[in-house]
């Protein structure tokens, strides 16, 4: 007599749910179902793998997505997370807000309300900061600077949308946010400013220190000596008047040497 597969037998309920767990998805997750794109009516693996095939760009929103195919058995269905037919989940993780499915639970996927969409990493991990308009690591909690709807734009070096982008997003001194991995090359070719505001990125006082010597040890020409320009320091936003070096200008406020020459400021007559 021929075996009853497991996802078929009635008599195996917890064998049935798993069944093919892990082994079916794209390069974006793990699953046990296709979705419909009703854009299109084309059939993909997630709308990821929809967005980045169809020719003219055209995005798929999660919420969207009212038709999937289940992988083990074909039965087309509403989104669920157990199949209609087959009795598999589709999904180990399943929320029926984004008609979202994913068998690597280890993610520790959760829903935030707040932002809309399924987060990675455990709710107890993180926080949903009202003005940046996303969530954060509980570490950051009253130790960021916010900035209005920070998460809700394109990463500054690659321009991929960040807010539900699934490479990791570091958070800036600044508050203004990017790939980890772009910050990463940006440092590696030892570019230390906000590509946004300027401000420096990491602890730079070490290389201000370097910066003094170098400068100490750099004589200017006679006419230099007394040469003073307006600068504006790009980590405290204070103007002011120093005199002019080849190697750089010090703001006399915080003593960054990540500053630009300004014009002066104008005078005010009566």
């Amino acid at each position: 007599m021929e075996a009853v597969p497991a996802y078929l037998d009635a008599t195996a309920d917890d064998s049935r749910l798993d069944f093919g767990c892990m082994e079916y998805g794209c390069k974006h997750y793990r699953r046990r179902c296709k979705i419909r794109a009703p854009c299109c009516n084309e059939v993909f693996f997630c709308r990821h793998c929809h967005n980045e095939s169809v020719a003219d760009r055209h995005e798929l929103r999660r919420q969207d997505i009212k038709r999937v195919i289940c992988l083990i058995c074909d039965e087309e269905q509403t989104p669920a997370q157990v199949c209609s037919n087959c009795g598999v989940n589709m999904g180990s993780y399943f929320c029926h807000i984004c008609n979202f499915y994913d068998d690597d639970t280890e993610k520790n996927q959760y829903h935030c309300n707040d932002c809309g969409i399924c987060r990675v990493g455990g709710r107890e991990n993180f926080f949903h900061c009202q003005k940046c308009g996303a969530c954060y690591s509980t570490e950051l909690r009253d130790k960021h600077s916010c900035v209005e709807n920070s998460m809700r734009h394109h990463c500054p070096i690659c321009y991929e949308y960040l807010f539900d982008s699934l490479k990791e997003t570091r958070v800036l001194k600044c508050g203004h946010t990017m790939h980890s991995d772009c910050l990463d090359e940006m440092l590696l070719h030892r570019q230390y400013a906000c590509p946004i505001c300027l401000k420096s990125m990491i602890d730079m006082s070490t290389y201000w220190r370097k910066l003094d010597e170098e400068v100490a040890a750099t004589i200017m020409p006679d006419d230099y000596l007394t040469r003073k320009v307006w600068i504006l320091c790009n980590d405290c936003n204070v103007t002011g008047e120093v005199v002019f070096h080849v190697v750089g200008q010090k703001c006399q406020q915080c003593h960054s040497y990540n500053t630009r020459m300004v014009a002066p400021p104008a005078l005010h007559q009566c």
